[in-house]
């Protein structure tokens, strides 16, 4: 089990579940489907009527299509579950507004800019948020480095996007050293025990 037993007997409340396909087309354009849903393990009175246990409050589907660059080259938003229906699926073409963005520079930000609050659908755009490190991990050993020789000149974009990969961090001086800002002495003592060990074989 990934977490410890709780300490208390516990009721499930609610279900939220995420579930994100990346794909290559035939053409060469990349696709990321997003799909999230809410249910319920009861049966939920809504304004608009009875909602039975375990049918879907929300599924919300999203689609982003990308170029090579990451360019969001289409987009596809459709609304199969809301509690709201006939109100909150009239929203599903905004986030064609979304074309033209680079998914992986600057897309959060303006992702909040265009759709954020009462411009979008709370949870399609808590859905967009999430897609730029799929995207990154999906297609990221898609490109072809060799082909631009600028590539190499240019810093890794996973670098400075969490923890374990910031500059001035052990993973960056160890295995991205072009990279490392000041490397933390206890890799270079890690790296020199390792290189001794190989020496003696």
């Amino acid at each position: 089990m990934s977490l410890t037993p709780s300490i208390s007997r516990r009721a499930l409340k609610h279900t939220r579940a995420i579930h994100v396909e990346a794909f290559v087309r035939d053409d060469g354009l990349w696709e990321l489907d997003a799909h999230l849903t809410d249910t319920k393990p009861f049966d939920l009175s809504l304004p608009s009527g009875k909602l039975p246990a375990g049918a879907a409050l929300h599924s919300l589907w999203l689609r982003l299509t990308l170029d090579r660059q990451f360019t969001i080259v289409e987009v596809e938003a459709n609304s199969e579950a809301v509690p709201y229906q006939g109100y909150c699926n009239t929203i599903n073409p905004a986030y064609e507004t979304l074309v033209g963005l680079s998914l992986v520079k600057g897309f959060r930000h303006t992702l909040k800019e265009r759709i954020g609050g009462a411009l979008g659908c709370t949870h399609l755009t808590e859905l967009a948020q999430i897609l730029p490190t799929a995207a990154l991990q999906a297609f990221g050993g898609e490109i072809d480095r060799s082909a631009d020789p600028a590539a190499e000149q240019r810093k890794p974009p996973q670098l400075d996007r969490c923890h374990a990969l910031r500059s001035e961090g052990a993973v960056v001086a160890q295995y991205y050293p072009k990279w490392a800002i000041s490397p933390p002495a206890a890799v270079d003592k890690q790296t020199h025990l390792s290189n001794q060990a190989i020496s003696f074989k």
